[in-house]
């Protein structure tokens, strides 16, 4: 089954279609269609639209997509799958251009400077060979030896690949795995047979996984997808003798968006925070009507079981990071009633940031909840078993991601899994403490609402700010910060592992990584700064910070650190630059509330401000700062 069907079927969908080229917002409308259900042929209909009304992307003022530069080189036919992939992206907060290499010709296009992979210039390499190529090197009649040595020679080939188009592109690289669709010769033990390429194919996605974890190569797992659909829904032999096509064009839509959650994971327009209903969504029945006792919930009934599985996989996305909360229609008191009291229940108080239940409308409660939270609209998915609540937050609140929830709630877990929102590349030990830091900095909230001035609740506090180099042990999370940050991003300038590693390794270059500890709890890495040495100017890559420890001074001790930082490196100006982006409004003063000079205009009406550090004084402020 390859069906989106997490996504809602818009009846007006074709009409809507038939003018995009004459409405007002035709960008906004292309994305409001993407999150519509589509086949195969509708897609492609929906892309070529696209792409006659913006042939050469999205306009100025258009809603903010992040823009990648996809290169899909591969040994078959790849073409039918590029309309998906585009159009994916859209939903996924990406616009994305493509392109495809010749048949075959991975190695020559990266190699041949003159070539028009080199012209396209990808930020991103998804390598999608087929299965029998990557399992030709197995000689016919292989033993253990020369399977072995098939492995290795196959393995070597791909990483040359990633090398080089990370060497000539700086680029992310995906590997897509292969699909499992050579014939079995033993059977259940075809591990057995050294000659089986279906063996071969299944020992190389093993192998697989391991160099794309050394190498930091991010992986497209076909194999793990056809598993769970079927590998009918996925080849067909027909097709593939016909037209060379290994991926069916009916899972094009399903591949496309597989894709596009990998980019979005590696570029940060992930989901962030799971809200979820209480009634006939996480139990069954109203707990206001049918009383503790009388919710279904627990061991017993199957309808009690999926409930409680469903719980279990909520709280799973908790536990690897992803923030939780409640929105639900009903007295308070009696919303938090299972969590307390219901011994069924899995998901307890501690493990929701945000909790709100009363009468006020969804959306409305929403917008609270983000506004609580301190992150964005589009970082929100609300699952809800009321299809009336669900098309009210689609049409007011077109940014939260809203699934179609199945009737049968044993297909909770399913749909909510498939959709892919939450899609990551690791998971750092940040992650996993994320919802402990919301609901620590709600108690902050709080403390400041009870403070009789900002000076005091700053000094109550008791806050420390931790600073180290770039290091090998924060590499993933700085990566992370990175990409995901839009708002508090002075810059918006986006780094992949081998450009950060690079920093690292530049003496002209400084890379700080600042974390923030407080009375409540330890905030995590809430800050990145990169700097570049130019003559006797240090220029201010990136600035970026997390919007949860804004108004605690912390820019201050930023700054004081980086001004220290940048004397000991013969700097005496810091060069500050602001890129306007569609969301980082809110940094615009940023350089001069520090006390930058504004300089001069750059291109794509960025700001360049100046900081003389002769004479420059650290700001006094209410934060112990430590290097550690």
């Amino acid at each position: 089954m390859t069906e989106l069907t997490w996504l809602a079927v818009l009846p007006d969908w074709r009409a809507r279609l038939a003018g995009l080229a004459a409405h007002a917002a035709p960008l906004a409308e292309a994305v409001a269609l993407a999150h519509g259900r589509s086949n195969f042929l509708l897609t492609n209909r929906l892309d070529a639209s696209i792409r006659h009304v913006f042939p050469d992307g999205p306009m100025d003022g258009a809603p903010a997509l992040r823009r990648v530069r996809l290169a899909v080189l591969g040994s078959s036919t790849l073409g039918h799958l590029l309309p998906a992939i585009r159009v994916a992206g859209l939903r996924h907060g990406l616009w994305i251009d493509t392109h495809e290499g010749d048949y075959g010709q991975a190695m020559q296009d990266l190699t041949d400077p003159g070539s028009a992979l080199h012209a396209f210039a990808p930020t991103i390499v998804l390598v999608a060979f087929d299965t029998p190529h990557l399992t030709e090197a197995l000689p016919p009649a292989a033993d253990a030896a020369a399977a072995d040595a098939a492995l290795g020679e196959t393995l070597e080939r791909l990483s040359t690949l990633w090398r080089l188009a990370r060497a000539h592109f700086q680029c992310a690289v995906i590997q897509q795995t292969l699909l499992p669709t050579r014939p079995l010769l033993l059977g259940s033990n075809e591990h057995r047979l050294p000659a089986s390429r279906a063996g071969f194919a299944a020992r190389l996605n093993h192998a697989l996984r391991a160099r794309a974890d050394a190498e930091a190569v991010d992986l497209l797992a076909l194999d793990e997808r056809a598993a769970l659909d079927g590998l009918a829904a996925w080849h067909s032999p027909v097709l593939w003798h016909h037209a060379k096509q290994e991926i069916v064009p009916t899972a094009a839509p399903l591949y496309g968006d597989l894709v596009a959650r990998l980019i979005g994971a590696r570029l940060g327009t992930s989901r962030k925070c799971l809200v979820m209903d209480l009634d006939n969504t996480i139990w069954g029945g109203v707990i206001g009507d049918d009383g503790l006792s009388g919710i279904v919930l627990g061991q017993g009934s199957p309808l009690g079981e999926a409930f409680v599985a469903f719980q279990q996989y909520i709280a799973e996305l908790g536990h690897r990071g992803v923030i939780l909360a409640v929105c639900s229609k009903n007295d308070e008191a009696n919303a938090r009633e299972p969590f307390a009291q219901h011994p069924e229940m899995v998901l307890r108080e501690g493990q929701i940031a945000a909790f709100v239940a009363n009468w006020t409308d969804k959306p409305a409660n929403l917008r609270a909840i983000a506004a609580q939270l301190n992150i964005g609209l589009d970082a929100l998915v609300f699952v809800d078993d009321n299809p009336f609540e669900r098309e009210l937050v689609r049409r007011e609140l077109p940014e939260v991601a809203v699934p179609e929830m199945p009737e049968d709630p044993a297909l909770y877990v399913r749909c909510l899994a498939d959709a892919g929102y939450f899609e990551s590349l690791a998971v750092t030990d940040e992650d996993r403490a994320r919802t402990a830091l919301y609901r620590d900095n709600a108690a902050r909230g709080e403390m400041q609402a009870s403070a009789t001035d900002l000076p005091s609740y700053l000094r109550g506090l008791q806050m420390e700010l931790r600073w180290s180099r770039f290091d090998a042990v924060g590499l993933q999370r700085t990566v992370q910060l990175i990409n995901k940050s839009n708002q508090f991003n002075l810059t918006t300038t986006r780094y992949t592992d081998a450009e950060v590693r690079a920093v690292m390794d530049d003496p002209s270059a400084l890379g700080l990584q600042l974390r923030l500890l407080d009375r409540f709890g330890d905030n995590g890495v809430i800050a990145i700064l990169i700097g570049r040495m130019q003559g006797t100017d240090m220029r201010i890559d990136t600035w970026l910070m997390s919007c949860r420890v804004l108004g605690r001074q912390v820019e201050q001790a930023s700054l004081n650190l980086l001004a220290a930082a940048a004397r000991s490196m013969g700097a005496r100006r810091l060069i500050g630059i602001y890129k306007p982006t569609a969301k980082n409004g809110m940094v615009r003063d940023h350089y001069a509330k520090l006390g930058f000079t504004p300089n001069t205009h750059e291109e794509s009406g960025a700001t360049r401000h100046v900081l003389s550090l002769d004479g420059f004084e650290p700001t006094e402020i209410f934060i112990h700062t430590t290097e550690g």
